[in-house]
């Protein structure tokens, strides 16, 4: 039985064993190795910001993390800890859309739900905050979760990453978000 829960400090060292299993095996369809191997570490990464903010989501079954994501109130769009310059600015919930962020599945549970499930906790919580509307940054293989759930394209554009490649994505929002 799957259980969600907030992350903890603690579920960092899982969490980084979890995302490049999950991008290795999941994103492969949608990107060559030299764009997935650019970007885990950076793009692809532990945002131990959305930890602290209370703001980031694991999966469990029987105690191991199957999936997690989560959303922010700041102004950090995407990456993991090592891809900021500064202080992370907070965003006015009156102006700026909150973020969904670093979404994983473990191989072999995704397409049970887990993704859905965060993301409905996600909303719920961001309109907890006060937000009206919401932003992501996803991946190829997220686009179709977030469309399912009301987000509309924006724009696509190509992430320049570390190792020369660059990783295409697709900035998608939401208007009113309803849990």
């Amino acid at each position: 039985m799957i259980s969600f829960r907030l992350a903890v400090g603690e579920d960092i060292s899982e969490l980084e064993k979890l995302i490049p299993l999950s991008v290795s095996t999941l994103q492969a369809g949608s990107y060559t190795s030299d764009q997935m191997d650019g970007a885990l570490g950076s793009v692809f990464a532990v945002d131990s910001q959305l930890i602290r903010d209370g703001t980031y989501f694991v999966a469990e079954d029987k105690g191991a993390i199957v999936g997690c994501g989560g959303w922010s109130r700041r102004k950090t769009m995407f990456g993991g800890d090592t891809m900021k310059d500064g202080e992370d600015v907070v965003l006015d919930p009156m102006q700026d859309p909150a973020r969904i962020r670093a979404f994983f599945v473990r191989p072999s549970w995704e397409r049970r739900g887990i993704g859905s499930q965060i993301m409905r906790l996600c909303e719920e919580a961001v309109l907890k905050a006060g937000f009206g509307r919401i932003e992501i940054v996803a991946t190829l293989v997220g686009e179709h979760l977030y469309a399912k759930f009301g987000y509309s394209v924006v724009e696509r554009y190509d992430v320049a990453l570390k190792n020369g490649h660059a990783l295409p994505v697709v900035r998608m929002q939401k208007g009113r978000c309803h849990a």
